[in-house]
């Protein structure tokens, strides 16, 4: 379905395909799916074009990220809309709750030892509390290797899809971990 061979601009993010209102309203329209990568989600400035070929471009506010099932477009006369898919990858959770009762010297030793190894790999990462979020940027069988070979006492590891993680995150730590995604950028101060 194509609401319009014309270019179709989007300012704003209407609202989410998940909200009851939208949800009503969509069962009955016409969808045109933009498909979104990681890194495109983060982006304000954008150009692609949606499943049919309408072609969408974005002028968002900054620090805007887009997110599966957001309303881009809609088409009261058409009955159509225009819908995000963003592919998240999957994510590796570190975590770090059993480091809290050991002594400070060895909980510290392990997470600066922790720290080299994930830097020496270029890999970005954001820490919530006692857990470090990594995104996939190899194969998943890299990545464990990488923990198994270092063993950290007391420090557990999983592989969760990205759509588990990024709405408990806040929009620079999304940009941090899945706009890096295709490739490791350095960051002065902790900040992307």
């Amino acid at each position: 379905m194509t609401l319009n061979r014309d270019l179709v601009r989007v300012d704003a993010v209407l609202g989410s395909s998940t909200d009851s209102e939208w949800a009503g309203r969509l069962r009955t329209a016409r969808v045109d799916v933009l498909h979104l990568d990681q890194a495109d989600a983060q982006k304000s400035r954008l150009r692609k074009r949606t499943s049919s070929g309408t072609e969408v471009a974005f002028s968002l506010d900054r620090g805007t990220q887009l997110r599966d099932g957001d309303v881009l477009h809609w088409d009261e006369q058409l009955r159509g809309a225009i819908v995000a898919r963003v592919d998240l990858n999957d994510v590796m959770v570190i975590d770090l709750s059993a480091l809290v009762t050991p002594p400070a010297a060895d909980s510290m030793s392990t997470c600066v030892e922790l720290g080299h190894a994930l830097g020496n790999q270029h890999w970005a990462a954001v820490v919530k509390g006692p857990r470090v979020y990594v995104p996939l940027t190899v194969a998943r069988e890299v990545m464990a290797s990488v923990m198994k070979t270092h063993a950290f006492d007391g420090v557990t590891y999983t592989f969760v899809p990205g759509a588990e993680v990024v709405s408990s995150l806040a929009p620079n730590e999304a940009r941090l971990l899945f706009g890096t995604a295709d490739g490791h950028r350095h960051h002065g101060g902790g900040q992307p």
